[in-house]
């Protein structure tokens, strides 16, 4: 089972990296979230990826991600019944970890509906079944004034002409980055890190 690698990405797509390790390639299927970081490092140096190994009748598929965390978050998603790998992927590129625990926490199975491949169905079930399997993670989650306060910084970076997913995946790098930002700080290191995009 391998858990980690590290190598020089030699191909890089929003879905897929070609990792090199030693001579040896690893096709890995990445999150959206995986691929900008990726994108920044750039494809001459190396990186390291968590891995997720999936196996199912004969074949092995290896997904990875830039953050342990990111990893968890997967493993927890494909335990939901009728969410397999590929969908989780999608989720992950979909949301921010952030969002996706905020929308968990809160109930809010209409942003988890907003997802290409999850309906309300599904986004109900994703609620239900995670909602004792993210405790740990959903406890870094900032709080519902936090999330509000977020939610208005993203909807100031769609009202300048970026795309609501592309708002929301920077705003959480930057809370990330300095979780006591102020507001107006994180608007300008939103902005700074969408220029250079």
């Amino acid at each position: 089972m391998i858990g980690y690698l590290e190598g020089t990405p030699r191909r890089s797509t929003p879905e897929r990296v070609l990792l090199d390790l030693n001579g040896v390639g690893y096709d890995v299927a990445i999150p959206l979230s995986t691929f900008y970081e990726i994108e920044k490092v750039g494809t001459d140096r190396p990186i390291g990826l968590f891995i997720h190994t999936h196996m199912r009748e004969g074949t092995i598929e290896l997904f990875g991600f830039w953050t342990e965390r990111e990893k968890l978050l997967f493993e927890k998603l494909i335990a939901v019944g009728g969410v397999g790998p590929r969908l989780a992927r999608v989720i992950l590129s979909g949301l921010p970890p952030e969002v996706l625990l905020g929308a968990r926490a809160d109930g809010d199975t209409a942003r988890l509906a907003t997802i290409p491949g999850i309906g309300k169905r599904t986004a109900d079930r994703l609620v239900l079944e995670l909602k004792d399997r993210v405790q740990e993670l959903a406890a870094e989650v900032p709080s519902a004034a936090r999330t509000a306060e977020g939610e208005d910084l993203v909807l100031a970076l769609v009202n300048l002409g970026y795309k609501r997913a592309e708002a929301e995946r920077t705003l959480a790098q930057a809370q990330q980055d300095n979780p006591d930002a102020a507001s107006h700080e994180l608007l300008r290191a939103s902005l700074q890190s969408l220029a250079r995009l």
